[in-house]
């Protein structure tokens, strides 16, 4: 009788280097499990403790306009362009920061405005009162809502050649960079509610109903503040 022939998968060398690839996947994925399971606990390690100070709350900001819609300020049919654009800025604010989720305190905003030419240099300035509420949970990164309310500025460089009520709505999110900086990204609808005017052609603006007009605008800021805490009473 003759011998069948060796049988091809019976080489020990591939068997041996199959089980080190295979012993290597294992060893991998043991090493991914590991890491996933200690992330949680290592962020809690890092994370700072829930806010339990009261704290004066200052700062700095840069932001962009987007302007929506002129409304009224802008009517379709005028025959001058719009005198309202978009633009940038700078801000300051400061606020009360409570021991729980509330922030009260005042900011301004500076922005310079495209105006279309009917202005040398179109200046908006804004100064509001403004309230957060945090959902802190004790971690670095804290989203929180903003409202605000107040009055604004518009015309050539520092002259006021229109006025009227400043609105603010946002949804900012918080980064705690040290035990007394934060960071913080805030988109937020800024709309204004002007009073009838006359731009320097004799355009007559925002007459809407009750002689006012809306016009809409969407803010992007980078806001960096400081935390003092305040000493106990």
């Amino acid at each position: 009788m003759t011998k069948p022939p060796p049988s091809r998968d019976r080489n020990p060398g591939k068997l041996e280097e199959l089980g080190r690839h295979v012993r290597s996947l294992l060893a991998l994925y043991a090493a991914a499990s590991c890491l996933v399971v200690a992330r949680p606990a290592f962020a809690q390690a890092v994370a700072p403790p829930p806010t339990s100070v009261e704290y004066v709350q200052y700062g700095v900001s840069l932001h962009t306009l987007t302007l929506l819609d002129g409304g009224a300020v802008c009517p379709d049919k005028a025959p001058t362009p719009c005198i309202l654009g978009s633009g940038g800025g700078l801000g300051l604010r400061m606020g009360y920061r409570s021991r729980g989720p509330f922030y009260l305190g005042a900011a301004f905003q500076l922005s310079r405005l495209n105006s279309s030419n009917l202005l040398r240099l179109g200046i908006q300035q804004r100064l509001t009162a403004e309230g957060r509420y945090y959902f802190d949970r004790g971690n670095r990164l804290t989203p929180y809502l903003s409202a605000a309310l107040g009055g604004a500025l518009y015309g050539n460089e520092f002259s006021a050649t229109a006025g009227g009520i400043a609105f603010g709505l946002g949804v900012g999110l918080e980064y705690q960079i040290s035990e007394r900086t934060v960071v913080t990204l805030l988109p937020a609808y800024q709309p204004i509610l002007f009073r009838r005017f006359r731009d320097t052609t004799g355009q007559e603006r925002a007459a809407g109903p009750l002689d006012f007009g809306l016009a809409h605008w969407l803010a992007v800021q980078v806001v960096i503040e400081v935390r003092d805490p305040l000493s106990r009473w």
